[in-house]
């Protein structure tokens, strides 16, 4: 079974709507195209009532008769909005750096099923340790939001600290770390955009 937020970001697609239109379009029954796919007119019912959704063998067995590719269904429709809703129960938490026994922060994804993102978008924790964490650095703008404790932003030899409710915003092409300040719990929203330019 699916959960909601694969099941969100399928229906994101409308796969279902797209091949009633090329269906429509061709002027065909459920049943002719059923007979040209080998697939019963039930299942390709619910399939364009978004009731079910199809596998990639059984979608490529529709895009055939049409004579369009599988990117067909899967590219975003201009006068549909780009939609995702990320529940908490789905979001995978992840290391900074896999493997290390002790990383700086994990963090986990706010925008995952979106393709094309114009931003991403991160819940992190900032973990204590001993050791320093490692900057890094990418091509873009960062915008960080404490949300709870207290957090160092070091950007090159400067040293920013941030608390509960403070942001801040920066070139991310700098070389930057985070580390987390005293024993309270830290936590930020982070939104890294690309530079696009």
């Amino acid at each position: 079974m699916l959960s909601e937020t694969l099941t969100a970001g399928l229906k994101a697609y409308g796969i279902g709507a797209k091949i009633r239109e090329l269906r429509q379009k061709k002027d065909l029954s459920l049943v002719q195209l059923g007979e040209h796919t080998g697939l019963s007119p039930g299942m390709l019912s619910k399939i364009e009532r978004g009731q079910l959704f199809p596998t990639l063998p059984t979608l490529l067995r529709v895009a055939m008769v049409f004579g369009v590719g599988l990117e067909h269904f899967f590219i975003a429709s201009a006068d549909r909005p780009a939609l995702a809703i990320v529940r908490k129960k789905d979001r995978v938490r992840l290391p900074d750096r896999p493997g290390d026994d002790a990383p700086s922060y994990f963090f986990e994804s706010l925008d995952f099923p979106v393709s094309d993102r114009r931003m991403e978008a991160f819940y992190a924790e900032f973990e204590p340790r001993s050791e320093p964490p490692v900057p890094h650095s990418h091509a873009g703008a960062e915008v960080i939001f404490v949300m709870s404790g207290q957090l160092v932003l070091n950007i090159g030899d400067e040293d920013a600290l941030l608390g509960d409710g403070d942001s801040i915003y920066f070139n991310s092409g700098f070389s930057h770390s985070y580390r987390r300040q005293g024993h309270a719990r830290c936590s930020a929203i982070v939104v890294v955009s690309p530079d696009k330019r």
